[in-house]
């Protein structure tokens, strides 16, 4: 029997009680049912998957497509699924609060909320203001009665400001606006991912892991991370194997479908979901 949204937001919310727990990014729908196949407990959409997917560079993804999108994968997998929502397509309080009352709409389990501006200049929002993007959010999930799972996301590592004692700070601010878990995409070392699980406890940490890592998941279990993603990096591995074989095709060889995976393979994991 199918789960409700409301189950599949409480099971979500559960898992951020203990523990740590992988939470991979599909960007379509077969690989969402993939990924289900596995065992995974939750999904998270990434936005540069999915942008790629539809030929076009991350942050260049309109709001109503994204919610088409996420609308699309809630209803593809039993799972609970968290939405990279980016910045929440707004720079205002009053049009984040918009924004995340359509994504709730959606059926998502949680949600993300960006302080990048989209500005390469001034790529992050003063942190007062962040607050209040922040807040606006808060309320909004608050208002729809809801039970979907706040992400408050200090950027600071990925539009090129590796401040770990601004996005610490920027963390500890989201987490006392009401985000339910903090998350600083970029952070590496023990020392980073301690510093920002110790400054928001007891309020759950994700972290990224979107390239080969020294850190096991019982390490990263062991700094106290709670969950963990992998942004766009299944489907960079995905265009990785696409590019390098297409490059060898305009070459004229056909080595590059070496690892190809057979077509018996594929329908026996989709058959299930065939109409």
């Amino acid at each position: 029997m199918a789960r409700t949204i409301a189950d599949k937001r409480a099971e979500f919310r559960a898992l951020h009680e203990h523990g740590c727990f992988v939470m991979p990014n599909p960007w379509d729908i077969g690989s969402a049912r993939f990924l289900e196949g596995l065992g995974f407990k939750a999904l998270a959409t990434t936005s540069s998957g999915f942008a790629w997917s539809q030929g076009h560079a991350d942050g260049a993804t309109a709001r109503d497509r994204m919610l088409a999108h996420l609308r699309e994968l809630v209803g593809a997998t039993d799972l609970p699924v968290n939405a990279d929502f980016e910045n929440g397509f707004a720079s205002d309080p009053q049009g984040i609060a918009e924004s995340v009352l359509l994504a709730i709409e959606t059926g998502v389990a949680g949600l993300s909320i960006e302080d990048s501006t989209g500005d390469a200049a001034d790529p992050l929002f003063p942190i007062d203001v962040a607050v209040e993007r922040l807040r606006a959010a808060r309320q909004a999930i608050d208002a729809s009665g809801a039970d979907v799972l706040l992400v408050g996301r200090a950027e600071n590592f990925f539009v090129g400001r590796p401040d770990l004692g601004d996005a610490v700070a920027r963390l500890k601010a989201y987490a006392d606006a009401g985000a339910d878990c903090l998350y600083a995409p970029g952070i590496k070392t023990r020392e980073q991912i301690t510093a920002v699980v110790d400054a928001v406890a007891p309020k759950p940490v994700n972290l990224l892991v979107g390239w080969p890592s020294e850190l096991t998941l019982q390490d990263i279990a062991a700094l106290g991370v709670r969950r963990v993603s992998v942004g766009g990096a299944l489907a960079r591995a995905a265009w990785g194997a696409t590019i390098r074989a297409a490059r060898a095709l305009a070459d004229g060889r056909f080595d590059g479908f070496t690892d190809a995976a057979s077509g018996a393979e594929l329908n026996d994991i989709f058959g299930p979901f065939s109409d």
